[in-house]
Formats: structure tokens, C-alpha cells, sequence
């Protein structure tokens, strides 16, 4: 994802550090010890590049993983021809629950890792891949961990786990072969009415220090949603992770879903860490440094548990 501009950068430093000391108490059935486990598995196929075994591999799993706990499971696969001419083969993977229900929520994750650490400090480095235990795997082992919750105890509504693919693959700054599987999924929707309740995207929700603000074109764009996700993680007790104020405005899978109609918001923990001031670039983001010690259970518990609430009312 890119960031168009900082909303409100001198908010950084919030009371709310305590908050990230010590472990969540599971509010819901959602296990986050399970999506750190599932984390965990992403990451050992290594980067998932597209047109790489570690990317194959990984889409594989998703797909089994989810046929397992979904009512029901779509994918959708294409070629993708770049700017330089490569062929990207890439899927999105759509997992529904109650696939009949005309009520629906929409969660969005996508699963690909980029194949440059183009924001490492050192040169030489730069042309390294990204683990993605933050970027990309977090996601995905919120999403397995939520269907194994989804399968125990139906949702209330009908429910969309969909997966994308090639979101970081490409130029932010250029617009060019980034959000792929969000573009190529608001151009294929389920149905052409299909329109649901709410979405949400959540990306970068591992960060072992967790902090999440609100983001622009989410408060822009779909500020109903943004105040059911945060009204809900308070109600949970995590006011001082989902922090009600604004600071990033960012490029990311919700943008292209949004441009459709969809009211979908981006959750995202932008700050990994990040300096306080507009214009400088630092921390594990887009870099070699996305590893598994980055992340924690804790973090991937309170995300779970606002996710599974909004779907479940438990």
C-alpha cells in the first residue's frame, strides 16, 4: 500500500503504550495463538511472489484450508501482463459462509508479498524480498483463524473471506501493477448487485506493538463502517489499540472495491514502526525486516475477536 499523506502525525505518541504490555484475554472463540500458528505456516514457504513456488504453494494451502471450514468457496484465477511484460498467474480466493443470504459482510486480506525491500535503509538490501509475516501472512492467518470460529458457530450474516492476490506486487508511487486482486475482483463481483452490509480490510494487524488509527479514505468514504468497527473494539475493551483518530490516508485494497460502490474500510496498523513526521521512511515496512519476531498472538487475539464480534454479535 502506499501513503498519500499524513492525517494528523503529531498523534503518534497516545497514551495507549500500556495497552501493549502483557496478553490479551480472548473476548470471543477466536483463538489468535491458532492465527499465529497460521502465520507461522505462511511464512515458512517463504516469499510469495507471483510466478514463485512459495507463492503456489501458499495459494494451495489457503484454497485447502479454506474448503475445509467454508460453506462454500470460490476462485477466481487470471493472467496478469505487467508493464515490463511478465505474465503473473494469480487467484483470489473467495470463501463464503450462509452463500445464500442476501445479508453479507465482506473481509478482505491479501496474501502475495512484494518482491523488493524498497524501503530498507541499506542499498544492498533492497533488492531483497519480503518475508510478509506483518505484510500478507498476518491476514491470512486472521482469516483461517476465523473460519475455524465461523465453522464451530455460524455467522448471523452471510459472510465473505476473500483473499486477494498482487497487491504489492508492483509501483505504488506510479499506480502501476500494485492492488491486483482488488481491481480484478471489483470488476468481477460475485453478482452484479451484489453490495454488502459493510467490508472491511485488514492488513498489517500482526504488529506485535498494535496500534490502529483511522484511515482517510475510510473516514471519507464509508465513515458509518469505521465508526461500527471502532465502536465495537471498545465495547471489547481495545479502545486504546483502535485508537478513534485519524492520521494516514493510504492506497490500499479498499480503494478499487470503494471506486465500485462498496463500503469497505481499510484496519491497518500503518506504523511499523514509523516516525512521527511526514516524508521520512523507516521501519520493517516493504523491507527484509517483516519477520516472525515482529509479530504476536496478542495482537492477531484483539483483531480476531473485533472481526468475529462483527459478524457474530459475540
Amino acid at each position: 500500500m502506499r501513503m498519500l499523506c499524513p492525517i494528523a502525525a503529531a498523534l503518534l505518541f497516545l497514551p495507549g503504550a500500556a495497552c501493549r504490555q502483557g496478553e490479551a484475554r480472548p473476548k470471543t472463540s477466536f483463538s489468535g495463538d491458532s492465527a499465529l500458528s497460521y502465520l507461522r505456516t505462511q511464512v515458512a514457504f517463504g516469499p510469495r511472489i507471483p510466478g514463485t513456488a512459495g507463492h503456489r504453494n501458499a495459494g494451495d494451502w489457503i484454497l485447502a484450508r479454506m474448503r475445509e471450514r467454508a460453506d462454500t468457496v470460490v476462485v477466481q484465477s487470471w493472467t496478469h501482463v505487467t508493464a515490463r511484460g511478465d505474465s503473473l498467474p494469480l487467484r483470489n480466493i473467495l470463501a463464503r459462509w450462509r452463500p445464500a443470504e442476501s445479508q453479507r459482510v465482506l473481509y478482505v486480506t491479501h496474501w502475495d508479498t512484494r518482491p523488493v525491500s524498497d524501503e530498507a535503509t541499506d542499498p544492498a538490501r533492497r533488492v531483497m524480498p519480503v518475508p510478509g509475516a506483518n505484510d500478507g501472512a498476518s491476514g491470512v492467518g486472521l482469516f483461517v483463524a476465523l473460519g475455524d470460529a465461523l465453522h464451530k458457530v455460524p455467522p448471523t450474516v452471510g459472510v465473505d473471506l476473500l483473499f486477494v492476490d498482487g497487491e504489492d506486487y508492483g509501483d505504488f508511487d506510479k499506480d502501476v501493477d500494485v492492488l491486483l486482486g482488488s481491481r480484478y475482483f471489483a470488476d468481477h463481483l460475485p453478482a452484479p448487485d451484489y453490495r454488502p452490509l459493510f467490508g472491511v480490510l485488514w492488513d498489517m494487524i500482526g504488529d506485535a506493538e498494535l496500534q490502529i488509527y483511522q484511515e482517510g479514505n475510510s473516514m471519507q468514504n464509508a465513515p458509518e463502517v469505521v465508526d461500527r468497527v471502532w465502536r465495537a473494539a471498545a465495547d471489547l475493551g481495545y479502545g486504546q489499540v483502535f485508537i478513534p483518530q485519524g492520521k494516514y490516508t493510504l492506497t490500499d485494497d479498499h480503494v478499487p472495491l470503494q471506486k465500485k460502490g462498496l463500503r469497505v474500510i481499510d484496519v491497518i496498523d500503518f506504523d511499523y514502526p514509523r516516525p512521527a513526521f511526514a516524508g521520512q521512511h523507516a521501519g520493517y515496512h516493504h523491507t527484509p525486516d517483516d519477520t516472525i519476531d515482529k509479530v504476536s498472538a496478542r495482537s492477531l487475539q484483539i483483531v480476531g475477536d473485533v472481526a468475529l464480534t462483527l459478524v457474530t454479535g459475540t
